[in-house]
């Protein structure tokens, strides 16, 4: 397929907040786009959930990060905009894809898919008072594959400066394959600027998906790129240099990081055993990788287990 094209990484609650983002910038290369993890909580002017590292400029890239928010909301939607906007960013992000029940059952995330009346009287209010672009992230529905029908005319009528479409229903959760039939049926209908995003877990699935969905040219990574770190350049033909060594001092970077800004708190176990439990799949027999490192009990243990890891085990990526 055609190599103009660009890649961002998915955001994921708990893994790619600003210290996993700066980290992986610094050792690994083609990613294009960020998004921060959702913001949710925007109850009144300079939030105090905003006034942190996660989002301040002089932490972040503002050039390629996306701030993403997690709202029904129009007020609370524009409100954080807003300030966003007063930061420095150019483009907010509506996420209307996160599948979990505890947000999909308050009609917020995918859970907000089934219900296009309140879709558009969401993108009527916020589309008439925001003064900064506006993305969109979500799946085919929460119920049912054929919610998106009814919310392409939606999503048409506003200019949304990014459509990233999930390929899953919510009820799915990540179970099965992305439907990625349903997604080319899409392609002719959308206006906005369209993004794929679902199961590239390799060279060989992105060429197969590309070559799918042409003449889309933006494609999102998510838990591919969490196993495989390397799997952006590899995608773009620029993957070189001793791989078990860059992904060891990764790794090593990131821990003592969050040691840093956590003042060494023992929460920072269970950010690496989240991280981990993606990052087993990149070596030969993950699975034994998984139950030693889920059964590490603090952080001595973890810093002591993780260069083991990397003598015994060889890389598959």
């Amino acid at each position: 397929m055609n190599s103009d094209f660009s890649l961002s990484l998915a955001p994921f609650q708990g893994i790619t907040d600003m210290v996993y983002r700066n980290c992986y910038k610094k050792h690994f290369a083609g990613i294009d786009k960020y998004y921060t993890p959702f913001f949710c909580g925007i109850q009144k002017d300079h939030a105090k959930n905003l006034q942190t590292e996660e989002i301040d400029p002089r932490c972040n890239d503002i050039h390629t990060l996306t701030p993403q928010i997690l709202s029904n909301d129009a007020t609370e939607i524009l409100r954080f905009a807003e300030q966003c906007q007063q930061m420095g960013y150019r483009e907010i992000n509506l996420n209307l894809g996160c599948p979990f029940p505890r947000v999909a059952n308050k009609k917020r995330g995918c859970g907000l898919l089934p219900y296009p009346a309140k879709v558009q009287g969401l993108m009527d209010t916020v589309f008439q008072h925001i003064d900064i672009a506006f993305s969109v992230k979500c799946r085919l529905g929460y119920f049912s594959p054929d919610e998106i029908f009814p919310l392409v005319d939606i999503f048409n009528t506003y200019p949304i400066s990014e459509l990233i479409v999930h390929p899953r229903i919510g009820k799915q959760l990540y179970k099965g394959n992305a439907d990625v039939e349903r997604f080319k049926h899409l392609i002719p209908n959308i206006k906005a600027p369209l993004v794929y995003n679902g199961d590239i877990v390799s060279i060989d699935s992105f060429l197969q998906i590309g070559d799918a969905v042409r003449p889309v040219s933006a494609f999102m990574l998510g838990r591919g790129l969490l196993a495989n770190p390397f799997l952006a350049e590899q995608i773009k033909g620029m993957d070189g240099g001793d791989k078990q060594s860059r992904l060891l001092a990764f790794v090593a970077e990131l821990y003592e990081e969050r040691l840093c800004r956590t003042g060494g708190s023992p929460k920072v176990l269970g950010r690496m055993k989240e991280l981990w439990s993606y990052l087993s799949n990149a070596f030969d027999d993950p699975q034994a990788i998984w139950r030693k490192v889920r059964k590490i009990n603090d952080l001595k243990e973890y810093e002591a287990t993780i260069p083991i890891v990397f003598r015994d085990r060889k890389l598959e990526v």
